[in-house]
């Protein structure tokens, strides 16, 4: 279906960020330089002409975007090769903007915002694509909104992971969602509260052991050892997403299963999270999408580091504060009947490990070549997080109707993760695959509810 370009436009922070500079990459940015955008859409319905969106609804996305900006100024930077040589960094000048494309589409809304599979392509009309790197770096951010007329309208949010993580990413969001909705009430009490200003003191990453220049100059070696493996011949698989839900019942009845097989979990942190990915990891793997040829299989996910480290760093640290968390499981004993039992053991003392001797930095300098090795075995990754409430994030429109994390196409195997949107505490799975991988995951799926 045809989607219509209405309007570019380079929105500036108001009020004006402080004056040019640069900002270092502390060692959790450093990882993400060469990978990409987190990309979602945000759906809301929107039962109004075109004409009335342009007049009323856009200009005050527009007043609050730059609102926004104003809190989130970095976002409107870049990142270049420092001068020296010696890595990279942040760098901003005066007259920054993110650019902003107003579209018009003429698909099925109602489809599009569904959970069944969609044809992937299809949602990426719907996000804005960073704007082409120059000799001045490469830029972080890009926003679009997309209007189906009488039907609804699509947000999409693109912001390069170098720049944050995802908790910063929706605190962003919600703050423009915010100034939003105080754009349109009649008072602030009707509009509710703004989030809190973003933390941007990057010092507060203490780096005594030098791991950003450590991972720097191992990226490097990698580069220098020549290009990846050229991709299969013909084209590529037509990928479909579709969302899959957990109910609340189902992920106690999965706990209860996990609880069940005390031997093996004694002790071991067993929490809605770790359900809802060994529930995951399963079907993957019965569906034949993650990796089980060979003698294990692999799980990898991210873990929240501003509360775990020592001193802490504030929640609304804007940037990246990630470590990764690895597992692995016998390829046999995922793919047994009490599979899901087995991998939430191992996910949860994995977790639980990171309060152990060493803490959450404990193995740092080996992070980024573990993440290597892994690549090739295919393991299942996780994305987003029921405990960032992306289905709460409402521009004066209510909640939206549908949240997807589009980008988790990139990555074979990757899974996102959200809250459900019944208000039941349920969780919410996302799954970008190829057609026929989809359709035998949706039964793994719903088999293994049945059995519950």
């Amino acid at each position: 279906m045809a989607t219509k370009l209405l309007d570019k436009l380079a929105v500036a922070a108001d009020p004006p960020p402080p004056g040019g500079g640069a900002l270092p990459l502390t060692f959790f940015d450093v990882p993400w330089i060469f990978t990409g955008p987190v990309e979602r859409v945000f759906f809301y319905p929107y039962p109004h002409p075109v004409h009335q969106f342009t007049a009323s609804l856009l200009p005050r996305l527009v007043s609050s975007l730059a609102a926004a900006l104003g809190r989130f100024y970095p976002l409107l930077g870049r990142v270049r090769p420092r001068a020296d040589g010696e890595g990279y960094e942040f760098c901003s000048a005066d007259g920054d903007a993110v650019e902003l494309t107003v579209a018009e589409s003429e698909d099925d809304f109602e489809e599009l915002a569904g959970d069944g599979p969609r044809d992937v392509a299809r949602l990426y009309s719907l996000v804005p694509r960073l704007p082409a790197p120059g000799e001045e770096g490469f830029a972080l951010a890009a926003v679009q909104v997309t209007v189906f007329a009488g039907r609804g309208i699509a947000v999409g949010v693109s912001i390069h992971h170098v720049a944050c993580d995802d908790s910063s990413y929706m605190h962003f969001v919600k703050t423009w969602a915010g100034h939003c909705r105080l754009a349109a009430a009649r008072d602030e009490e009707e509009a509710g509260a703004v989030p809190p200003p973003p933390f941007l003191d990057r010092a507060v990453i203490a780096d005594p052991d030098g791991l950003a220049a450590r991972t720097l100059d191992e990226m490097r070696q990698l580069a220098a050892s020549g290009p990846p493996p050229a991709p299969p011949p013909g084209p590529p698989p037509k990928l479909v997403i579709a969302s899959f839900t957990l109910a609340r019942g189902c992920i106690d009845k999965l706990k209860q299963r996990v609880a069940a097989n005390a031997a093996a979990t004694a002790g071991v942190h067993c929490s809605a999270f770790t359900v809802a990915c060994a529930f995951a990891w399963a079907c993957l793997a019965r569906a034949g999408a993650a990796a089980c040829d060979q003698d294990l299989a692999h799980l990898l996910f991210s873990v929240e580091c501003r509360r775990r480290l020592a001193p802490p760093v504030p929640q609304e640290y804007l940037g990246n504060c990630l470590r990764p968390c690895f597992v692995e499981v016998g390829a046999r004993d995922l793919l047994a009947p009490d599979g899901v039992a087995t991998a939430a053991a191992a996910i949860g003392a994995s977790i639980r490990a990171l309060d152990v001797a060493g803490g959450v930095m404990a193995g740092a300098e080996g992070w980024f070549q573990k993440i290597l090795s892994l690549v090739p075995r295919r393991p299942m990754s996780v994305g987003g997080s029921p405990r960032y409430g992306v289905y709460d994030t409402d521009f004066g429109l209510g909640r939206p109707t549908k949240v997807e994390l589009v980008s988790i196409d990139k990555t074979p195997g990757t899974v996102s993760l959200a809250e459900g949107t019944d208000g039941e505490r349920g969780i919410e799975v996302g799954v970008a695959l190829p057609e026929a991988e989809m359709a035998r995951f949706a039964s793994c799926f719903a088999d293994g509810l049945l059995q519950l």
